[in-house]
C-alpha cells in the first residue's frame, strides 16, 4: 500500500504544528539534523542504526515519518537508502531552515565520551543494540547493576555509559580491579586508612568508598574476591557506612554500585564460593555483553572502523590501509576469545607490519595460537595453549557438556574449567536433527 499520489499541503499554522512535533522526539531531530548536514549521501537503515544506537524498529519509524512530511525520501534498494529532501512546501522550507540555524540540544549521550566509545563496538548485529536499550534503562535509577561478559567485550566502557547517563554523571567514577586485590590490601584500598594504621601509614589515605561518596563505585571482576572481603563489603554496601582502616569514626557515603565479572556469579554462589546475600546485592539488574563469536557478522565491520581509526591517530587518510579477502577471511575464522580488545589490538598491529596498501592474511598475527587442523602430516608440536584446549574440547563433549563430570574427568574445580570455558571462547556444537524414518 503506497502514499496517494496528490496531498493537500496543510495551511501554514498547521504545518507549524506539525514540524514542532515532528522535531519533538530526539531521534527524529538528530536524524533529520545528520541527514540535512549530509546532502550528498544516502544511509541505509543499519548505518544510521549504528550511528544513533537504535533499534531498527525505531529508526524506521522516524525516517518514515520524516519521508511523510517531506523533508527525507527513501532512495530504492536494495538496500533502501534515505538521504536530506527541501520541503516542496516554502513555509515548510523556511521552518527546517529555522530548526538547522538553531543550535542543536546536545543530549548526554552525545555528551559521554564511553557513548561514542560503544557505539564503535555496534556492527550489524543488534544484540549490541539492545545492551544499548538495557544501559538507558539503568542509568534512569539508581540500581545495583551487575555486567556479565567475557574477557574484552567491554564491561568497563558499560559501566562507565551507565555512569556518563545518570544523575551521578558529573561527580566520580571510582573503578576498582578485584582481580589484582590481594586480601592483605582490600581494606586499605576499599575503606582506606588512618595514619599509623599500620608499618609504612604516613599520613591518612581515603579508600575507594569515600572517594566514590555521590558518585559510582565499579568493581571490576567481583567474582575474584575472596569469602572474607565478600563479607566486608557486604557491611559496608549494607549500612552504607564504614571506618577506615585503623580509625574510630563512622563514615557515612552515597554511591551508585556497578559490578563486573566474567565468572559465573550464580553457580559461585550455590557452591558456596561467592555470598548468596551480595549475590542479590549486587545483581538486582544485569546487563549480559555478548562474545565476540556470537556476532560473528560483525567482524569484518568493527575491524574496518578499527582499521579507519588507526589510520586517523597516525596521520593517514581514512583508506590508506585496507584488508584483503584472505585477511577478511582469517579473522571471521579465528575464535577471539579476547573479544573485541584482542580485535582491536590485532588491527592496530597488522596495519603497523603490513608493508604497503594492502593488509594481507600474512600480515595478521593472533595473540592466541590458532591454526585450522592440517592433518597428520603437520610436523608442528601444539602450543600448550592449544593442547590444553583440545583436552578440555575432548572431555566436554565426552560428556555431554555436563560440566561437573568434565571437571571430574579434568581432575580440576569447577570454578577453573568455567574460567578456561570463557577463556577460550568454547561453545557446545549444534547437534544435527535426528531424521524420523516411517515404519
Amino acid at each position: 500500500m503506497g502514499y496517494a499520489t496528490t496531498r493537500t499541503e496543510p495551511s501554514p499554522p498547521e504545518s507549524d504544528a506539525r514540524f514542532r512535533a515532528l522535531v519533538q522526539s530526539p531521534l527524529r531531530a538528530g536524524l533529520l539534523r545528520f541527514l540535512s548536514a549530509r546532502p550528498e549521501e544516502a544511509f541505509d537503515v543499519e548505518a544510521l542504526m549504528a550511528a544513533f544506537g537504535r533499534m531498527r524498529l525505531d529508526v524506521e519509524n522516524c525516517l518514515g515519518e520524516l519521508v511523510d512530511f517531506g523533508v527525507a525520501r527513501r532512495v530504492p534498494g536494495p538496500p533502501a537508502r534515505y538521504s536530506a529532501q527541501r520541503p516542496e512546501h516554502e513555509a515548510v522550507a523556511q521552518l527546517l531552515d529555522t530548526f538547522l540555524e538553531r543550535r542543536a540540544t546536545i543530549s548526554p549521550e552525545d555528551q559521554s565520551p564511553s557513548v561514542q566509545r560503544f557505539r564503535e563496538m555496534i556492527g550489524r548485529d543488534e544484540k549490541m543494540l539492545i545492551v544499548f536499550e538495557w544501559i538507558r534503562t539503568a542509568a534512569k535509577s539508581d540500581i545495583s547493576v551487575l555486567i556479565l561478559g567475557p574477557t574484552g567485550s567491554g564491561k568497563e566502557v558499560v559501566a562507565r555509559m551507565i555512569h556518563e547517563l545518570s544523575r551521578r554523571g558529573k561527580e566520580k567514577f571510582q573503578a576498582v580491579n578485584c582481580a589484582a586485590l590481594p586480601d592483605t590490601l582490600f581494606e586499605s584500598e576499599i575503606f582506606g586508612y588512618e595514619k599509623g594504621a599500620f608499618t609504612g601509614a604516613h599520613d591518612r589515605k581515603p579508600g575507594r568508598l569515600e572517594l566514590a561518596d555521590k558518585g559510582t563505585l565499579f568493581l571490576d571482576e567481583i567474582g575474584d574476591l575472596s569469602l572474607m572481603a565478600q563479607a566486608k563489603l557486604l557491611r559496608a554496601l549494607e549500612d552504607r557506612r564504614f571506618e577506615r582502616l585503623g580509625g574510630q569514626k563512622s563514615i557515612q557515603v552515597d554511591f551508585r554500585l556497578i559490578s563486573a565479572t566474567n565468572r559465573p556469579l550464580d553457580l559461585l554462589q550455590r557452591d558456596g564460593r561467592f555470598r548468596e546475600d551480595l549475590y542479590y546485592r549486587v545483581n538486582a539488574f544485569a546487563i549480559r555483553l555478548p562474545s565476540l563469536r556470537e556476532r560473528p557478522a560483525d567482524i569484518s565491520v568493527l575491524a574496518s572502523r578499527f582499521l579507519a581509526r588507526y589510520c586517523a591517530s597516525n596521520g593517514l587518510p581514512l583508506d590508506a590501509k585496507m584488508f584483503s579477502a584472505e585477511a577478511i577471511a582469517a579473522l571471521q575464522s579465528y575464535p577471539w576469545p579476547g573479544n573485541i580488545r584482542e580485535l582491536e589490538s590485532t588491527v592496530s598491529r597488522a596495519a603497523l607490519s603490513a608493508p604497503g596498501r594492502l593488509i594481507r592474511d600474512t600480515d595478521i598475527e593472533f595473540l592466541h595460537a590458532h591454526s585450522p587442523e592440517t592433518g597428520a602430516s603437520s610436523s608442528r608440536l601444539p602450543t600448550l595453549a592449544e593442547a590444553e584446549r583440545a583436552h578440555i574440547i575432548r572431555a566436554l563433549e565426552g560428556t555431554s557438556w555436563n560440566k561437573k563430570e568434565a571437571a571430574r574427568v579434568l581432575a580440576i574445580s569447577r570454578g577453573t574449567l568455567y574460567r578456561k570455558i570463557v577463556e577460550y571462547g568454547l561453545e557446545p556444537q549444534p547437534r544435527a536433527p535426528r531424521v524420523r524414518t516411517s515404519r
